[in-house]
């Protein structure tokens, strides 16, 4: 019962890992779609600097990974990924969604 469980918990993280992964290579591929006028028009860092931030927590989304051997050095840095990452997509993106015009669209 205990292995079932801990390998229960194992599929977990590697789920929780792999969403917030794709969650960080979703925003960077944004942040590199866009143009890099709509950034300061729209009043936030430079593109530069959020392809940094996000290529960051990227690379610690990758190797903090549960079977990665970095997991154990490494998971509080990626939470700061996925948060960098959280603030991108809830806050910078939106914003430059209404800097270039496609803000408006309602699903």
């Amino acid at each position: 019962m205990l292995s079932a469980l801990s390998g229960l918990q194992f599929l977990i993280i590697v789920a929780i890992g792999l969403v917030a992964l794709g969650m960080e290579g979703y925003a960077l591929v944004d942040a590199l779609r866009q143009r890099a006028d709509a950034f300061t028009a729209a009043g936030k860092l430079t593109k530069n600097k959020w392809i940094g931030i996000l290529g960051v927590a990227l690379a610690l989304g990758i190797l903090a990974l549960p079977f990665s051997p970095a997991i154990s050095t490494l998971g509080f840095l990626s939470l700061a990924g996925v948060v960098a990452s959280g603030v991108y997509l809830a806050d910078v993106r939106p914003a430059l969604r209404r800097m270039t015009g496609g803000g408006n669209r309602r699903w």
